[in-house]
C-alpha cells in the first residue's frame, strides 16, 4: 500500500472504528476503546487477548470485525501491518522527488491530495471530540502547555501564539526533553499538554505524555491517521492525513486542525478574548 493508495480514500483502521463509536453499542464501544487505547499493537496479538481486555467474549470481537468491514482477524491483522509499514517510512520509502513538481499538472495534481487531505481529515474528524478540546482550551482555569517534534513542533508555536494572545496560562515547551519535564511542576490535574506527534513517532514525546497522563494533566493528540503512541494515554485525539507524493509528509492538515481550534476558541471567550486582543494591541500602539 503507497501513500497515494492512502489518499483515494482508504481510512485506517482507527479512522473506521473511531468514525461509528457514536452509533456502537456499549458491547460494541468496549471493544472498539480497548483497541484504541492500544493501537495496533492488541489486534496484532491474539483474539483472546483482544477480548480479555475489552471483558467480552471472542465471538464479540469477531462480530465487531464483520461490522467494520472484515472478513475475519487473519483480514484486519493484515491491515494493521501494511499500516504499520507505512507509520515507520522515512523519506527515502517515499515517492521520488521528481515525482513532483511546482507547475503544468504536476503542480496542480500536488494541489488536488492536499486539498483531499484537508477534506478527509475533516470527514473523519468526531464534532463531539472538536467541542471538548475546544472547551478545555476555552477554560481558563486550566494551564495549557504545547510541544511537537522535529516536524510537528512548529505547529506548537503557532498554537501557543495565538493562544497567548487570546488567554493566559500558556506554555511552548522547547529544547531538550529534560526543559519540558522540568515544566511539569507548574502543571497539575486539570491542566492541558497537546501534543502534536507524526510518523516515524518521537519516543520523547511519548514518554513525556505518560509522564503527564501520570499527574492527571489531560493529554490532547494532533497526529496522523495511524496515530502516535501518544494516543494510549490521550483523552481526545485529532487525527489528519499527511501523505502526500513528496519524499516529505505534509502538515497542511494538522495546521487547519490547529486554526479550526483557535477560531472555535476566540469565538468561546468572546468578550474576554476581544478585551485581551485590545489591550494588547494598546500596548503594541505605545
Amino acid at each position: 500500500m503507497n501513500d497515494m493508495q492512502i489518499h483515494s480514500g482508504q481510512a485506517s483502521v482507527a479512522e473506521r472504528v473511531r468514525d461509528t463509536l457514536a452509533h456502537a453499542s456499549p458491547t460494541e464501544r468496549r471493544v472498539a476503546h480497548a483497541l484504541l487505547a492500544d493501537y495496533p499493537v492488541l489486534a496484532l496479538g491474539t483474539l483472546a487477548d483482544w477480548a480479555n481486555r475489552a471483558a467480552v467474549s471472542a465471538p464479540t470481537v469477531l462480530r465487531f470485525l464483520v461490522k467494520f468491514g472484515f472478513s475475519n482477524f487473519p483480514d484486519l491483522q493484515a491491515q494493521l501491518r501494511n499500516e504499520l509499514s507505512d507509520r515507520l517510512r522515512s523519506p527515502l520509502d517515499k515517492l521520488p522527488s521528481q515525482a513532483i513538481g511546482l507547475n503544468g499538472s504536476i503542480g496542480s495534481a500536488f494541489a488536488e491530495v492536499i486539498i483531499e487531505n484537508v477534506r478527509e481529515t475533516f470527514a473523519h474528524l468526531s464534532p463531539s471530540e472538536i467541542k471538548s478540546v475546544t472547551t478545555l482550551l476555552a477554560d481558563q482555569r486550566r494551564k495549557i502547555a504545547l510541544v511537537g517534534g522535529r516536524f510537528t513542533d512548529p505547529l506548537a508555536r503557532y498554537a501557543a501564539a495565538h493562544l497567548t494572545i487570546l488567554r493566559g496560562g500558556i506554555f511552548h515547551l522547547i529544547g531538550q526533553p529534560d526543559n519540558w519535564r522540568d515544566k511539569l511542576l507548574e502543571l497539575g490535574k486539570g491542566d492541558v499538554l497537546i501534543v502534536f506527534d507524526i510518523r516515524r513517532y518521537a519516543p520523547d514525546l511519548q514518554h513525556f505524555a505518560e509522564q503527564a497522563a501520570a499527574r492527571r494533566i489531560t493529554i490532547v493528540l494532533v497526529t496522523d491517521q495511524w496515530l502516535s503512541p501518544v494516543a494510549k494515554v490521550a483523552t481526545h485525539v485529532l487525527p489528519a492525513r499527511i501523505a502526500v507524493p513528496s519524499r516529505w509528509d505534509s502538515n497542511t492538515a494538522l495546521m487547519a486542525i490547529v486554526e479550526m481550534l483557535l477560531d472555535g476558541v476566540t469565538n468561546m471567550l468572546g468578550q474576554s478574548a476581544e478585551r485581551r486582543i485590545k489591550e494588547l494591541e494598546s500596548l503594541r500602539s505605545t
